[in-house]
């Protein structure tokens, strides 16, 4: 009778927050897709696609493996923040598929009119930046209210990217610009929340007085700047103007992190790979300045260094440490744990060099492919048990 009570508890604590399914799929499409990716461009092969392999890919990365993540992290968080009860059961398993359905839409929408698959793709932004503005709004909590719009924005920059494929007069590149842009602005607001809060918390626990820095203006300069360059790089990708804003971003960046006592937080990685997916936004974002400015530096080791280095490492730093705070375990990784966050980092360091590195970019690139697989396929093996069954505490 407990183990049968025990199984069928599973899919009852599935649907009962977003971070377990979302998360899921997260660890599961990030190694997938990147493998589809890089045998479409070793064997010059297509997919049933309108994308051509290379929009695939991106559309793959910041639409599939990211807004998964966001929402897993959203549904989950909003909650807190509310005190609302959590989008759970019937409406999260609604979101999972509208998420499912736009996989598929992408990946054979060339058996679709173009129309259809669209609707079926930005189906799942659409309807995650309402359940998001609902909650929000109806709790009145205000603090939060600007939460859903880079939500909203991303549905938006599908659709250009959609325009673009119906022959609109979209300029190139908009709609991924975009997408990016929003998701580095999410993390740079959740990033400036979260990490100094746990942060302080995890050092106060060990008796250390040197804390994080109170938030004040280094932390709004360095969020203006940030966000106002970017959005102008989006708009205007060769504007040689935007490069010094770009590099004083970073620079205010690398600034307000070092405030947070990264350093200290060297004994927990746990706590230590969000620092480190940080300075990867910075480096990212320092790196997209001087590609304006300096020929020599290639505008796509600044793209990786955003999307392989901070979405990459932010994402799975978030997602272990919510799966174990919502699942009962200790705040602390343990060797596997820490392991992923070493192939993430080497993941994104290798392609990041690729990059610069012409004569040997071919290997790094797949040393590249083969760490960032390894890396979320380890975290589904370690965490897949944890989102799918009870809390420790209900298993005892």
């Amino acid at each position: 009778m407990v183990a049968v009570s025990g199984l069928a508890a599973r899919p009852a604590a599935f649907w009962s927050l977003g971070f377990r399914p979302f998360f899921l799929a997260t660890g599961l499409w990030a190694p997938a897709a990147l493998a589809v990716w890089i045998g479409l461009f070793v064997t010059g092969e297509t997919l049933p696609s309108r994308f051509d392999p290379l929009t695939w890919h991106l559309h793959a990365m910041l639409f599939g493996f990211t807004l998964a993540a966001m929402a897993g992290f959203l549904l989950t968080a909003i909650p807190n923040w509310t005190g609302r009860r959590p989008v759970r059961g019937g409406l999260l398993v609604a979101l999972v598929t509208l998420w499912l359905a736009g996989r598929a839409a992408c990946l054979v929408s060339e058996f679709m009119p173009l129309w259809l698959a669209a609707s079926l793709d930005l189906a799942f932004p659409v309807a995650l930046a309402a359940v998001a503005a609902w909650e929000i709004v109806a709790a009145r909590n205000w603090r939060n209210v600007m939460i859903p719009v880079p939500v909203a924005l991303l549905g938006v920059a599908d659709l250009l990217i959609y325009l673009d494929l119906a022959g609109w007069a979209v300029p190139a590149g908009f709609g991924w610009r975009l997408a990016l842009v929003m998701i580095v602005i999410l993390i740079s607001v959740i990033g400036g929340r979260i990490i100094p809060a746990f942060t302080r918390n995890w050092l106060v626990g060990r008796g250390v007085r040197a804390l994080p820095g109170a938030s004040g203006w280094p932390d709004r300069l360095a969020l203006a700047t940030l966000h106002a360059g970017l959005m102008l790089w989006a708009v205007s990708p060769a504007w040689q103007a935007v490069g010094p804003l770009l590099v004083l971003a970073a620079a205010c960046n690398l600034w307000r992190l070092g405030r947070w006592r990264g350093l200290a937080t060297t004994a927990e990685p746990l706590l230590a790979i969000l620092h480190l997916g940080y300075f990867w936004l910075a480096i990212g974002t320092g790196l997209l300045g001087a590609s304006l400015l300096v020929d020599r530096i290639p505008e796509t080791a600044a793209i990786h260094a955003l999307t392989a280095g901070a979405i990459g490492t932010m994402i799975l730093a978030v997602m272990t440490r919510v799966a174990r705070g919502h699942t009962g375990r200790p705040l602390k990784a343990d060797h596997a744990t820490t392991a992923s966050y070493a192939l993430i980092t080497v993941a994104a360091a290798a392609r990041v060099t690729a990059a610069f590195w012409s004569g040997a970019s071919i290997g790094l690139l797949e040393l590249s492919s083969v760490l960032w697989v390894a890396a979320f396929g380890l975290f589904v093996w370690i965490y897949g048990p944890m989102l799918w069954g009870p809390r420790v505490e209900a298993a005892r």
